[in-house]
């Protein structure tokens, strides 16, 4: 498999070391690349020229079991189950805030004191949250907690040229918000992508409404890893300066956005993440944090059929 490069010259890329494809640009495919793509079980995820998501191209399944699907659907109708499984999704979202906060915590503690505080508060949500009774309720505390999460930003950074101020979206209001969306879309679009090769049905939902948008189930599963991926990459990326100012636009209607070579920086850097491997605690070996994803998507399998129950990734750092 090729791509042609700016200079029109072909790139190959082995078609078995690739797990999906993300296109940023005017593209011209073909039935021929896509009957190929699909032998292959590659998704391909298409975003505009500002890098929101467009969708995704999306093969047929080759991996089926009505089992799991009846079992994934009963779970959604039956609400105390959907709340259950709501609750473990959103307890796993707000402790791996807790382990990115306490991380820059342990190393600048002396100076990080609204984010001690931050820990406090997520604490406290943790201990209330359980007492919801609706997937309504739940999204509130999952809302008040990431809003507290992202009150410490500004402090953890301590750079007068990335700024948070408030979280902004569809447009970006400032260049922390435009990578937090951007690195937000593309962890939708690899968990997707992760559970293309389960037996899980991605437009069953259970924190998120299963509605008239295509996929719902990896906007949940996404809740536990963005801030391991995402916000912990976009700390490093602008304490190392490989991300600066030079790598934003403006849009029109008034947003900031990631230009070209902010994109590719990106993008480079979440594949290294990608690959980077961690120790595994039940498995007591080292896995890349992609294998992490995958291997979160067969623990929700295992708890709609019954054969265990599902509790969500912490990481150790």
């Amino acid at each position: 498999m090729f791509f042609l490069n700016e200079e029109g010259k072909r790139n190959f890329i082995p078609v078995e070391d690739i797990n999906d494809i993300f296109i940023f640009s005017e593209t011209q495919l073909n039935t021929k690349l896509l009957d190929f793509l699909s032998q292959k079980h590659i998704c391909v995820h298409f975003f505009n020229y500002y890098g929101y998501y467009s969708g995704t191209y999306y093969p047929r399944e080759h991996l089926n079991s009505g089992q799991v699907i009846l079992k994934q659907a009963e779970h959604y109708i039956n609400l105390e189950k959907r709340l259950d499984l709501a609750k473990r999704f959103i307890k796993g979202s707000i402790q791996q805030m807790k382990k990115v906060v306490y991380y820059y915590l342990k190393r600048r503690e002396d100076k990080l004191v609204l984010t001690k505080s931050v820990v406090k508060d997520l604490d406290a949500i943790l201990e209330d949250f359980s007492n919801a009774k609706s997937i309504e309720e739940l999204m509130s505390f999952e809302g008040h907690a990431r809003e507290k999460y992202y009150s410490c930003f500004d402090e953890i950074l301590n750079n007068e040229n990335f700024k948070f101020e408030k979280r902004s979206k569809r447009p970006p209001l400032n260049q922390l918000n435009a990578l937090i969306s951007f690195g937000n879309a593309i962890c939708y679009t690899i968990v997707l992508s992760e559970l293309y090769k389960t037996y899980l049905d991605p437009r069953i939902g259970f924190l998120h409404t299963t509605n008239f948008r295509r996929f719902s189930l990896n906007l949940d599963l996404a809740e536990i890893f963005k801030p391991i991926m995402v916000d912990r990459l976009i700390f490093m990326m602008i304490n190392k300066k490989i991300i600066t100012k030079k790598d934003f636009e403006h849009e029109h209607g008034g947003g900031i956005l990631l230009n070209k070579s902010g994109k590719r920086k990106f993008i480079e850097q979440l594949e290294k993440r990608m690959r980077t491997t961690v120790k595994h605690r039940r498995l007591e070996k080292n896995v890349s944090y992609r294998r992490l994803i995958r291997l979160e998507a067969y623990k929700i399998q295992k708890h709609v059929l019954g054969e265990r129950e599902y509790e969500p990734y912490q990481a150790l750092w």
